[in-house]
């Protein structure tokens, strides 16, 4: 609430700046800094809650429990929707501060450009304020059902308790109502809520990632830092003065393409070895609402190249004014629209990212956000339309580079058009087919891929066309052996890849001669060559692992090869991990002169009892074995052919001509402790067999062990046997009547899966990381030119 009355002061102090008030620079600078410590003060308290263990915060016991390893357990602080407002809100302020000393050197640019990014922090407090969506509301402030397995047993008999504890009957399962009744008992007699609650709802199994550290860090600086192109662009809109804006600017947009396209990446990293997709990327709507963004930003940072160079080589300000205005507005307003499409809850049925609906505050407040911010910006361009319309538009020469690389951003923002419609249709409950996007994308990134080579081979306002095409000659004899290269080697034949991998091949070739002749001369000024060679090299691992990837759906029996693509696969057997409730499913490769172990896990998620899969890799230079598992048939199935029957206590049935009386339970001392405190027990019922008139007694048993069952079955004096399925407190017992003989057949293990041979996976990984660099060497070459402007 501090940070939140802070930001508020802190807009009207700057905006008082702007118009002359020589006491508002200083008033904003420490309402911005108030703004800051309160947020990191927030923050740290919500981590330090995560680390101890303080259950009595709703949002602590939701995301996290006393499993997860530190590094998880940090990152629960993200796992909901409060939290990582919260983190976006941290990062904002760092930037924020970052961004006040780097416009605070700057000429006049301070008050203009912090008033408008205050305006945006403001936005993301609103949305975590005591009154939405608050990561420090109290467990018992809403009435919550709590299992009794993450209570303290010690505290269950006391008298009071009684009245709170309800039995689910579908389940069995038992839970005590935490309300405010209750914590006024507890308190009454001595015990806090965090001594009564000793245990943590626990993470999506889905986040439980190395990857998933780092993945949301990383998109939330990016959708901070993207407030500041939108800042820099209204700033600019409200002197009407479009003279050095860019030049100061485009260091931050070059700054949120490089931080979100990673962040992008390592989220393509997780589902590739996480969600068992079979590639880095599936067209999910969430992945698709945060990769728009990032194509407006890679947009607007060729159109600023053209607006600077042209600036500097003509006079003036240069070309694309309008464009660039218009894309630093949208790549932020676009950062708003992927947060209401995966906060909103409108994509839940859609994405497996998206979190469920916050409400419909929230949803109203998102909406509001998105239009606020939407009309704000466009609104401010329209207002100064005419004057720029009136002195900067200009014709361009079609032989020019300036044209060119105003193509190449049509068919970026062209993409991202095709991409957000796509990823906009659950709204209205339809989806398109993944071919969709492959269909219309394609086009555009071989048009793309093209004018990232030949650009460069144009000069700036006009180009002979003969010398163009003379310049052109050993590119494009290069490109076509190389492409007659993959077509005989990589029997690539499609055409449409074909001219794709013609196009990558003419863009790698002339960015490398230019790399080779600028890095001579100047090191620091080759980061858009490197970033478009790792466009390239990353294009090209698409190709190869998007259109030319195998797979087969497999049975592969316990300890017998089966072959597939040339390789072996023996599934070897089963290791229980996680306190036994999560199995690898080892399986041996064997490709004849290399044999590896790959391990994909099945696991039931306690969540939501659903069945979790993990897949695993195997890299090499050249492919990537890839393997997903999809079912485990243990044998005990067919080994142990049987009818079930389901008694209540005291009810007789007959089965096969045998007469069964469930008399009752055998059940140890203490059952409900131990049952409580996961301790090992034996249970057994206790039954009255009659057969062709004989009556007897028969006593089958099952151990429970950490979840483990072990079964002890009653064999009868026809050969056949009882074991028990399952009991439960209500009274029933499910047993099976196992026939003669069936109980001895030796069990067959079976592991189901899709197996994956995924050509060049490595290029796409390897490209990343060049362009990366790339955009890395970019940026502190533009930041140098900044100084110019202190």
């Amino acid at each position: 609430m501090l940070a939140l009355i802070a930001s508020i002061f802190t807009i009207f102090a700057y905006y008082f700046a702007y118009k002359g008030n020589s006491e508002g620079l200083k008033l904003g600078r420490v309402g911005f800094h108030v703004a800051t410590i309160s947020v990191i003060g927030a923050s740290a308290f919500l981590l330090h809650a995560i680390l101890t263990h303080q259950y009595e915060f709703k949002y602590v016991y939701s995301y996290s429990d006393n499993t997860l390893p530190l590094g998880m357990l940090i990152s629960s602080f993200f796992a909901g929707q409060a939290g990582s407002v919260l983190l976006w809100s941290l990062f904002a302020v760092l930037v924020g501060q970052v961004l006040m000393d780097y416009t605070g050197k700057r000429g006049d640019l301070e008050p203009r450009v912090m008033m408008v990014f205050s305006l945006t922090l403001l936005f993301l407090l609103i949305l975590i304020n005591p009154l939405m969506s608050n990561p420090f509301t109290y467990i018992w402030d809403h009435a919550r059902y709590i299992p009794i397995s993450k209570l303290n047993s010690a505290y269950l008999g006391l008298p009071f308790i009684d009245k709170f504890i309800f039995q689910d009957q579908q389940s069995s399962t038992f839970f005590v109502k935490i309300s405010h009744d209750l914590v006024a008992k507890l308190l009454e007699n001595g015990i806090t809520v965090n001594r009564f609650i000793v245990d943590g709802n626990g993470m999506n199994p889905l986040l439980q990632n190395f990857w998933m550290q780092i993945h949301p860090p990383f998109l939330f600086v990016g959708f901070a830092m993207s407030a500041v192109p939108f800042s820099f662009a209204m700033a600019s809109l409200m002197k009407n003065d479009y003279t050095n804006w860019v030049r100061q600017s485009l260091p931050w947009l070059l700054a949120v393409a490089l931080v979100l396209g990673v962040a992008i990446m390592l989220g393509g990293y997780w589902a590739y070895g996480v969600l068992g997709w079979g590639g880095w990327w599936g067209w999910d709507p969430v992945e698709n609402s945060s990769l728009v963004p990032w194509i407006v930003a890679v947009a607007g940072i060729h159109t600023m190249l053209v607006q600077k160079k042209t600036q500097k080589r003509f006079g003036g300000v240069g070309r694309f004014v309008k464009t660039n205005l218009l894309l630093s507005v949208l790549t932020y307003v676009l950062v708003i629209y992927s947060t209401f499409l995966t906060r909103s809850g409108v994509l839940s049925d859609a994405s497996v990212h998206s979190f469920i609906a916050p409400g419909r505050i929230v949803f109203l407040l998102l909406l509001i956000f998105l239009l606020f911010f939407l009309f704000l910006g466009i609104g401010a361009i329209l207002y100064r339309w005419n004057y720029l319309e009136k002195h900067f538009t200009y014709k361009d020469n079609f032989w020019s580079r300036e044209l060119a690389l105003f193509t190449g951003s049509v068919a970026l923002i062209a993409s991202a058009i095709i991409i957000i419609f796509g990823t906009s249709l659950p709204i209205f409950g339809n989806t398109v087919d993944l071919a969709f996007y492959n269909m219309l994308t394609l086009p555009l990134a071989i048009i793309m891929m093209f004018l990232n080579g030949i650009s460069l081979k144009l000069k700036w306002e006009n180009t002979d066309v003969k010398d163009f095409l003379n310049a052109l000659r050993i590119p494009a004899l290069f490109s076509i052996i190389a492409t007659a290269g993959v077509i005989l080697f990589g029997k690539v034949y499609n055409l449409s890849y074909l001219f794709l991998v013609f196009a990558t091949f003419l863009a790698l070739e002339i960015n490398t001669e230019f790399f080779i002749r600028v890095v001579k001369k100047k090191f620091s000024a080759t980061g858009a060559y490197v970033a478009h060679i790792g466009i390239g090299i990353f294009a090209l691992g698409v190709i190869f692992n998007g259109g030319y990837s195998q797979t087969l759906h497999v049975k592969l029996p316990k300890n017998q090869s089966v072959s597939v693509f040339g390789a072996k696969f023996k599934f070897t057997g089963v290791e229980p991990f996680y306190n036994g409730k999560r199995f690898k499913f080892h399986v041996l490769v064997d490709e004849g002169n290399k044999v590896d172990v790959i391990s994909p896990v099945m696991f039931f998620s306690e969540m939501d009892g659903g069945l979790m899969r993990e897949p695993s890799v195997i890299n090499f230079w050249d492919k990537d074995i890839y393997i997903s598992p999809i079912s485990y048939d243990d044998g005990s199935k067919k080994a142990e052919a049987g009818k079930i029957v389901e008694l209540s206590k005291g009810e007789t049935k007959t089965v096969n001509g045998i007469e069964i009386k469930f008399n009752d339970f055998d059940l140890p001392d203490n059952f409900v402790e131990k049952m409580m405190n996961g301790e090992e027990m034996t249970l057994g019922v206790n039954l009255t067999v009659n057969i062709e008139g004989k009556k007897f007694s028969a006593d089958p048993k099952q151990r429970i062990d950490n979840g483990a069952k072990t079964d002890f079955p009653a064999k009868l004096s026809n050969g056949y046997s009882i074991k028990i399925v399952s009991l439960n407190a209500a009274g029933n017992v499910k047993l099976k009547l196992i026939p003669k003989g069936a109980s001895g057949v030796a069990p067959r293990e079976v592991l189901s899966a899709d197996i994956s041979v995924k050509p060049f996976v490595s290029l796409i990984w390897i490209g990343v990381l060049i362009m990366g660099l790339g955009f890395i060497f970019s940026i502190i070459y533009r930041m140098k030119q900044t100084m110019d402007d202190k």
